[in-house]
């Protein structure tokens, strides 16, 4: 019923406004990938709570549309009295639009919500139709949501170079010049990571994603104008941490900031894809001059420095060491009375415990994927979404987990028998892990990319007729997002190529519906190799060090230089993490990492 009166309002709000349809997003003004709470939009509107999605609502009838991870969840989620249920990739809400809506029709949206790339593709599809794309000045939603949450104010902290390895001044410096060298005069940043990366700074403001949220504006002479909540650090401290040439404005005041760029004549640079529509409708009317390119921060930041790789390696030592203490008392926790009392929400529970034994720990890189037998099906499953599943009936359990450290980002999928894992399982497993270790020992000439290492992942199980439908390596920041671009690792991957310092992850796997889930997930960073040839060749150092379980492993499946990779991998797991065990704990990892 809330829901139904939630649709009433506002279609009520939308005759009042003379428009036909309104497009609901599951994004805020940074177009980032996590958002905050009282950005939660569609959630208020649908019950939808997932990481992607949006709905769209006209007089008659509203439709939500959600990719394959979450087509299950939205039937748990909304009610089909109030929504249609469709694939958000396979049809495309525009297109389910068009085909309601007669010529003359005006759908709102709001610009600040959607990417100007998004607005200038939309605004032509519509067109074709005769359909007008409006956009509008504020949110009806945001007025109709009386107890909308506020803003967090969450204070910034502020990275010092013994964790970021290089000072803001130089790496604004370095981007001007190439601003400069265009003839561009201001770039305009508006995703959350690239600007923190750039001020070395970090925050609190999404849960998981250690950011402040915040707009900015880096000018061809390398000063910077940042927009964000002045509570959260003061100027002084801001410019005694980045340089006397970044200054601090409250985030409504971007709007004037554009404008006057605009009145200048100012020839200012967006990534179309990352930046709202709105900052560019407002520079254009203005009378600025758009120049479109990818954000500048965004390639600079995948390539860590030595500083970061060296506390990424540190991180991931505290994290093995973490998860280990869990699988540890998972397999003591199995071999007492009366596991089935523990469930997967309990097992997620005690995982994030173990994590937070580390005084560099600050919080979850993401939501733990903690599955038991059918769940771990749904690659993005989360137990608080339904009914928590209990040990005690299933053979396989799947957690997908990281943290976020001061000195890095960790993120890793082990999957574990905890029953009786039949022939089938086990065979399934050691491909799995086969195409784990296929992808680790590869090694690859500068200048290829994503795409071109995907197969290698994916042919032990090709090869007996089964596959994965997700990519296989995306990303990973520094003490910031578990998802990070341009690099990644996937049939429909990224062509940028793969360099020294980027981190990727390695995730194989192996979904049966209804039945079980197999992801094996290492971290690896990208480093030069040494050979006796006459090109660069890049490899893959092993980030993570967390044994596999060797239960579920059929040797038969492996050949001689798998096992070799395996035993080896177990023997750096020993040296690198026993020293941070003891009694019963360091007993279990003798146990798991003893050679196959």
């Amino acid at each position: 019923m809330m829901h139904a009166n939630r649709l009433a309002d506002l279609r009520q709000r939308l005759q009042q406004q003379g428009l036909d349809a309104f497009i609901i997003p599951h994004d805020d003004e940074h177009l980032g990938e996590y958002i905050p709470p009282y950005a939660e939009r569609l959630d208020w509107i649908s019950g939808f709570n997932g990481s992607a999605g949006a709905a769209v609502v006209l007089a008659e009838q509203a439709a939500i549309f959600v990719d394959g991870r979450y087509t299950v969840q939205v039937r748990h989620q909304c009610d089909p009295t109030l929504f249609a249920f469709h694939h958000l990739i396979n049809e495309p809400y525009l297109d389910w639009l068009a085909e309601r809506l007669e010529g003359g029709a005006r759908v709102g949206f709001d610009p600040r919500l959607h990417s100007q790339k998004w607005y200038q593709d939309a605004d032509a599809r519509l067109a074709d139709q005769g359909i007008n794309l409006v956009p509008m000045s504020h949110n009806p939603i945001d007025r109709l949501w009386h107890d909308r949450p506020a803003p967090g104010h969450h204070p910034a902290s502020l990275l010092s170079q013994e964790y970021s390895g290089q000072h803001s001044e130089a790496k604004r410096h370095r981007i001007a010049e190439t601003l400069a060298a265009g003839n561009i005069d201001a770039q305009l940043l508006t995703q959350a990571e690239p600007i923190n990366w750039l001020l070395n700074i970090r925050g609190r403001d999404i849960p998981c994603l250690p950011v402040v949220l915040s707009f900015a504006l880096l000018h061809r002479d390398g000063r910077v104008q940042l927009f964000a909540d002045p509570d959260k650090f003061t100027d002084l401290e801001l410019q005694a941490h980045c340089g006397q040439d970044v200054t601090l404005a409250p985030m409504d005041a971007l709007e004037q900031a554009l404008t006057e760029l605009g009145r200048q004549g100012a020839r200012v640079q967006l990534d179309p894809s990352t930046a709202n529509a709105w900052s560019a409708l407002v520079l254009s009317r203005a009378g600025a001059e758009l120049i479109y390119g990818d954000d500048p921060c965004m390639l600079l930041k995948a390539c860590k420095n030595p500083v970061e790789v060296h506390g990424s390696r540190a991180a991931h030592l505290r994290d093995g060491a973490a998860v280990c203490r869990f699988l540890a008392w998972l397999d003591r926790r199995l071999a007492e009375p009366n596991p089935e009392q523990e469930d997967e929400g309990t097992l997620a529970d005690r995982l994030a415990a173990c994590r937070r034994q580390s005084p560099e720990f600050v919080e979850p890189s993401f939501s733990t994927i903690s599955a038991l037998g059918p769940n771990a099906a749904m690659c993005h499953y989360h137990h608080v979404n339904g009914v928590p599943r209990r040990l005690g009936q299933d053979a396989i359990y799947l957690v997908d987990s990281g943290g976020q450290y001061l000195d890095g980002t960790t993120d890793i999928t082990r999957t574990v028998a905890v029953g009786r894992p039949d022939d089938d399982m086990r065979k399934l497993f050691t491909l799995v892990l086969r195409g784990h270790i296929d992808l680790a020992q590869a090694r690859f000439p500068a200048g290829t990319g994503g795409l071109q290492l995907d197969a290698l992942a994916r042919m032990p199980l090709w090869q007996q007729g089964y596959n994965f439908d997700h990519g296989t390596g995306h990303g990973v920041g520094h003490f910031l997002s578990v998802h990070e671009g341009p690099q990644r690792i996937s049939p429909k991957g990224s062509m940028v190529p793969l360099t020294t310092g980027m981190i990727v992850s390695n995730e194989p796997g192996y979904y049966r519906e209804d039945a079980f889930g197999i992801r094996c997930e290492n971290l690896v960073v990208v480093q030069p190799a040494a050979t006796d040839g006459d090109i660069p060749v890049f490899e893959l150092e092993t980030l993570t060090f967390v044994p596999f379980d060797r239960r579920l492993i059929d040797p038969t499946w492996l050949e001689p230089k798998h096992i070799a990779w395996l035993d080896d991998y177990h023997r750096q797991v020993w040296e690198k993490v026993s020293p941070q065990l003891d009694g019963e704990e360091l007993d279990w990892l003798k146990q798991a990492t003893r050679p196959l």
